[in-house]
């Protein structure tokens, strides 16, 4: 099962299992593209794909996908939660209930997915729950305050739920944090801050994601994975010299991550499903 599966790491994860012949569920809110996809999952191998409209954010929605999954298969072996929701913009300027919505998808749509997950993984003792963090999880920046808070609040459930689970070897909980990825969000997020921004030269691509995600399924042990050439380098940084790093994020962030050219606020262009 892969949620946010209608664009980005989603998508390319989702057509990295159908390569595998496996049996895919797929979810996000765009049922329009998610038929696409599917469609490319077929293409590429996947013995039988099925796919439900859902919005994370409403646990009755997403148990009610994993209980259509377990009707149709029998089982759910695999779950990946790759849907996120962003918008760029000074804390301030953020509307309330744009913040809301992003935490309400990112932490918990999450934490939806992982419930309804972990319930059918401990009654069979086995099975992959997998949650996209983000490097944001770890090092904060300015002007994504909403997406760095539900980033850091995964890295911690995603923690919490590894030490939950250690009775059940079975049962490994994945935490994967990719740094920038060369996803649709760049062109699609609600935009406050008077700027574009754009796909930084640090960005890997989304299909290295979502073989991060597949390899940590194939594992024997829960496993957290820092994803990208950026992050170490990034995260030592914030750690070990914190004060020069809070001085210079936000020059360097809008010399190689935003263009010159103003964007105006969309809040009415949710961007769920797209990291």
């Amino acid at each position: 099962m892969v949620t946010g599966a209608s664009s980005g790491i989603g998508r390319e994860t989702a057509l990295r299992f159908a390569r595998d012949h496996a049996r895919i569920v797929l979810a996000s809110r765009s049922e329009g593209p998610l038929r696409e996809v599917a469609r490319e999952c077929r293409d590429a191998g996947a013995a039988d794909v099925v796919l439900q409209s859902t919005d994370i954010a409403e646990s009755n929605q997403v148990q009610r996908l994993f209980d259509m999954a377990v009707d149709r298969y029998g089982r759910v072996d695999v779950a990946v939660q790759s849907a996120a929701n962003t918008a760029f913009g000074r804390f301030e300027d953020l509307p309330a209930d744009a913040f809301e919505m992003i935490i309400r998808t990112n932490l918990l749509g999450s934490a939806n997915v992982a419930r309804s997950a972990l319930a059918e993984f401990r009654a069979k003792r086995v099975g992959h729950l997998v949650l996209v963090g983000s490097l944001l999880g770890t090092v904060a920046v300015p002007n994504q305050s909403a997406y760095v808070a539900s980033k850091f609040a995964i890295n911690g459930l995603v923690r919490a739920l590894r030490q939950e689970n250690g009775d059940l070897p079975g049962v490994r909980v994945h935490g994967i944090y990719p740094g920038p990825v060369d996803t649709p969000v760049y062109g699609t997020a609600d935009n406050y801050l008077g700027k574009t921004p754009v796909v930084p030269p640090s960005s890997v691509s989304a299909a290295r994601i979502a073989s991060s995600i597949v390899r940590a399924t194939n594992r024997r042990h829960s496993s957290e994975r820092q994803v990208g050439w950026f992050n170490r380098p990034a995260i030592a940084a914030y750690r070990y010299l914190p004060t020069l790093f809070d001085a210079l994020i936000e020059p360097f962030l809008h010399l190689t991550a935003y263009t010159s050219e103003v964007g105006d606020p969309e809040p009415e262009q949710s961007v769920a499903d797209r990291r």
